[in-house]
């Protein structure tokens, strides 16, 4: 595919000015002559119907979830419903200016209370921010919330965050933005926390402990509260990363099964747009002894009017400018009214449903590491569908089924991983397609494995070579001069 420069005219014009009916300075007497081009700017010459057509052209390159399938195990990529993007633009949130007078901002505000105390219910917890910008952001903001309870009541001692190896691959690096260092705890031949390796880590260095729920293997602890009570005993506070919620929505709630501290994934639970670089959501909820250090301004009901109150002495402070991406969690909680408890709930179901579907026809196929009922996702192993063949060979010859491919090489503790995730949103027969195409994949690589090694065959761009682009990535366009 040509960029737009590389249609450049040698002559004409892409539009028509009237003439300049205000005196012409001289460049110089605006700016410095250090900040002046030395030669014209290369803007090409083109008409609008050429541009129309070259980034309509672009756009069908790409692929989301508006296209088809997009079955990306741990970041529930699903179809976000049009009409909460509606919600969105109306003129009266879409217009209003971040640094309204919260006066003339009491609709925008009510939303955001009243979007807390939904989130609040639903995680089972005391109070939420809607603060972070992404999950990654929820993280962060949870393991400075532990920090500072820890620093309020002088055991500063406490440095440790325990973490599961089914983790979510941003845990560690959270942890570690915020101080502390991190102890792996290793998984068992189930694919649950071992809780004799979780008993010998237990002291008073441990701060808390971070568990992804359910875990990367789509498998949920089927000892959480057993694991939470331990963590508590020994004086830690937990931490649940939230961003596998519609595994469980509507029909568990974190702060029943122990947690202090749970991000939500807006971006991903609740129907608000996924990947191309953001916005994302990711609120968090805290239990009672969590709620005097959540970030600053707080919006709250004094009377009949919403205040943001900035008066928190013990706040880890603001987290992020303003309030949060307000229009992302404006869909969000467009979704939850229009669902209910009851839609939900359902939809906590359905994406239970739909993993296991799936996960029961291809293990047919594929090999299953560990297998048992899953939640909203499973991972299968590419190693053994024929010789030579590997994970990454899979994935690209599903791009010529009209796929995206699913996660891959991710949880670490399985060699040659699939990871799947069909979310709530998918068709019977969807997942039919999608299970018929792995299938003939896996004939297609005993049959002709060259096939597979040279895949895609459809896609714009074919198979790099992937060690010289990590090596000698070209990030830039040749303008010239």
């Amino acid at each position: 595919m040509r960029t737009i420069f590389d249609y450049q005219k040698s002559s004409g014009t892409g539009g028509i000015l009237p003439k300049l009916d205000v005196p012409k300075c001289g460049t110089t007497d605006l700016l410095p002559r250090e900040l002046i081009r030395r030669s014209e700017p290369r803007i090409p010459n083109l008409s609008e119907p050429e541009v129309v057509r070259h980034y309509t052209a672009l756009s069908k390159l790409n692929y989301g979830v508006d296209d088809g399938f997009y079955p990306l195990g741990s970041c529930t990529m699903k179809y976000n419903p049009k009409v909460n993007e509606d919600v969105a633009g109306l003129p009266g949130f879409s217009s209003v200016h971040p640094a309204t007078d919260p006066e003339l901002a009491q609709g925008s505000l009510s939303v955001v209370y009243e979007m807390s105390r939904l989130l609040a219910g639903i995680a089972g917890m005391a109070d939420v921010t809607l603060q972070p910008a992404a999950g990654a952001h929820g993280e962060v903001t949870g393991m400075f919330l532990i920090k500072r309870y820890f620093e309020a009541r002088g055991e500063t001692q406490r440095t440790r965050i325990l973490l599961p190896d089914s983790a979510h691959g941003t845990n560690p690096a959270s942890a570690a933005t915020a101080g502390f260092s991190v102890t792996e705890i290793r998984s068992g031949a189930d694919g649950l926390v071992d809780l004799n390796a979780l008993s010998g880590e237990l002291d008073d260095t441990v701060a808390g402990m971070m568990l992804t729920v359910p875990n990367t293997l789509g498998i949920f602890e089927e000892n959480i509260v057993k694991i939470t009570a331990m963590v508590h005993a020994a004086g830690g506070l937990c931490y649940f990363d939230g961003a596998n919620l519609n595994a469980f929505l509507g029909h568990a709630r974190p702060g029943d099964m122990g947690a202090d501290v749970f991000h939500f994934n807006l971006h991903k639970t609740m129907s608000s747009p996924h990947g191309g670089g953001g916005p994302g959501s990711g609120p968090v909820a805290v239990s009672e002894v969590l709620v005097p250090f959540l970030p600053v301004p707080r919006v709250k009901l004094d009377g009949e009017h919403y205040v943001l109150d900035w008066e928190e002495p013990q706040s880890i402070g603001s987290m992020q400018s303003f309030y949060g991406n307000f229009g992302v969690f404006l869909k969000a909680y467009a979704y939850i009214l229009t669902l209910g408890d009851e839609g939900l709930h359902e939809a906590g179901e359905n994406a239970v449903l739909n993993a296991n579907y799936l996960q029961e026809r291809l293990k047919k196929t594929y090999k299953l590491p560990y297998d048992r009922l899953c939640k909203h996702e499973f991972v299968l192993t590419g190693k053994g569908v024929a010789e030579g063949i590997s994970t990454l060979d899979i994935a690209k010859r599903l791009i010529d089924y009209g796929f995206h491919p699913p996660t891959i090489y991710f949880p670490l503790i399985v060699h040659e991983a699939l990871m799947i995730e069909p979310t709530e949103t998918e068709s019977k027969e969807t997942l039919d397609r999608f299970t018929e195409a792995l299938e003939k994949i896996a004939s297609e690589a005993r049959e002709d494995p060259q096939l597979l090694h040279d895949a895609p065959h459809t896609a714009p761009t074919r198979r790099l070579d992937q060690t010289r682009a990590a090596r000698y990535p070209i990030m830039t366009y040749p303008f010239g001069e």
